[in-house]
């Protein structure tokens, strides 16, 4: 379990011995705001779990009200959202392997990586000109978390194209909203209200919630799960999935073009090319 602090993966790690003692659940320190701890992290996690069956990447932030840069002068929820997801993924790929060439000995489940996203990649597309925001001066927050959200779905379709051949598999998964989690404390309810305005002037399309518009935390916790554990969505992979079904995703967010173009500049924001 990988969190930039302990006290907060702690109570899970202490839920999880609750129910099965024989679970031996470890936690990993990482920033993924800093590139530096994301390598450490991964070089820990490797020699923790050669063997790696399923990945979830759910760390995130969401409109950040200010501009804020991470450790390497990247607009910060692009970074966290997706970058360093990106890179810790992709060093991760060995033991990703390893439980590929295992599953396919043994005729048992396949790998699979499960990036969270959000309904809200309708707010914005990525900004391929100018992901940064011309270093602030065209940030608008909703807009930056939309482009970090529809990188998370061009990220699964970029790396399910290029693992699939290895029996490894990626899907990207919208969870739903909670008004209860810390993820929007920052936020007011009239803050969440600036979303429909904002994507229609930067979109041209309307935006459309998904019903139900809020769910319990248990609700909230299934569609990844979907993703990550039934067999049916590996066989159809990549996909996009929100309450528990596959579901059509928009062109800006699956394009070949579109999909490649994020695989380069991500490699190019690590510093690092990953052929497969």
């Amino acid at each position: 379990m990988v969190s930039r602090s302990a006290n907060k993966v702690e109570p899970v790690m202490a839920s999880i011995r609750d129910l099965d003692s024989n679970v031996k659940a470890t936690f990993v320190e990482a920033d993924l705001a800093d590139l530096d701890s994301v390598r450490r992290a991964a070089v820990e996690i490797l020699e923790l779990a050669p063997r790696v069956d399923v990945l979830i990447n759910s760390a995130g932030n969401m409109a950040i009200k200010d501009y804020t840069l991470d450790k390497q002068g990247l607009e910060m929820q692009l970074s966290v959202n997706h970058v360093g997801h990106f890179l810790l993924t992709n060093l991760l790929v060995p033991a990703l392997l390893q439980a590929a060439t295992a599953a396919n000995a043994t005729n048992t489940a396949l790998p699979r990586v499960v990036n969270l996203t959000s309904g809200a990649y309708l707010i914005s597309p990525v900004r391929f000109e100018d992901y940064n925001f011309s270093n602030g001066e065209a940030y608008q927050h909703w807009i930056a978390y939309g482009q970090a959200k529809t990188a998370n779905i061009l990220f699964s379709f970029g790396l399910s194209k290029r693992l699939q051949r290895y029996s490894i598999t990626s899907s990207a998964a919208h969870p739903g909203y909670n008004g209860d989690t810390q993820l929007a404390r920052h936020l007011t309810w009239d803050d969440i209200g600036d979303i429909e305005p904002i994507a229609k002037a930067n979109t041209g399309k309307d935006f459309v919630w998904e019903e139900p518009r809020l769910k319990t935390f248990e609700q909230i916790a299934a569609t990844p799960l979907v993703a990550a554990l039934d067999p049916a969505v590996a066989a159809r992979s990549p996909v996009y999935l929100q309450n528990g079904q596959v579901t059509e995703v928009d062109e800006s967010a699956r394009s070949p073009d579109n999909v490649e173009k994020l695989w380069k500049l991500s490699e190019k924001l690590v510093g690092q090319v990953f052929d497969y």
